[in-house]
């Protein structure tokens, strides 16, 4: 079971629960129930002496008709949004470190470890995880509590397959949604 100390160490980053992946234009199939998942992680962590960072993607470009600031896609899911939150960061990039406050918090706060949870699986997820590998934090890639969609001819399955294996490989400890809160003790 993880002590308090241990936990007020700990960071779970939401990224971009938002509506473009939910019913937009983006529509995230797989796995199923990701969001239930997202949902559950996400109440744990408001609950525990961990911190929690809600990160929203915005278009640079208004001209993309995705992520549009102001449109409904851009708007985070009302559970994530009502959330007793530690720190919000809208990016315009895969990465929630890149033009963004959230390494500084992270350095600010003595946080050693975070965990990821949110869309897409492979672009931002995995785009945030890996650089918080690179600047030295441990990385908990809660599998079950992402998801992503088809691209082109690659369906979803095999997407999200990849990128977890690519994850567990070199970046991350990637576990469920279950697994996660029996580490926390909070099963």
């Amino acid at each position: 079971m993880s002590s308090q100390s241990d936990l007020s160490k700990k960071a779970l980053l939401l990224i971009d629960v938002q509506y473009e992946y939910l019913d937009g234009l983006l529509p995230v199939t797989y796995p199923p129930n990701s969001l239930d998942n997202i949902i559950k992680v996400a109440r744990a962590a408001e609950m525990l002496p961990m911190h929690l960072i809600v990160v929203r993607h915005t278009s640079a470009h208004a001209d993309m008709g995705i992520f549009t600031k102001g449109s409904r896609g851009c708007e985070l899911h009302e559970t994530i949004a009502e959330l007793r939150h530690d720190l919000f960061i809208e990016k315009h990039l895969p990465s929630a470190f890149v033009d963004t406050c959230l390494h500084a918090y992270l350095q600010d706060h003595h946080i050693t470890t975070v965990a990821i949870a949110g869309y897409v699986t492979q672009v931002c997820c995995d785009t945030t995880a890996r650089y918080a590998f690179h600047l030295g934090y441990e990385v908990e890639f809660i599998a079950d509590a992402t998801a992503t969609l088809d691209m082109g001819t690659v369906p979803a399955k095999t997407l999200y397959e990849s990128a977890l294996a690519t994850q567990a490989a070199a970046f991350s400890r990637v576990m469920s949604t279950e697994e996660w809160f029996n580490a926390l003790g909070a099963s």
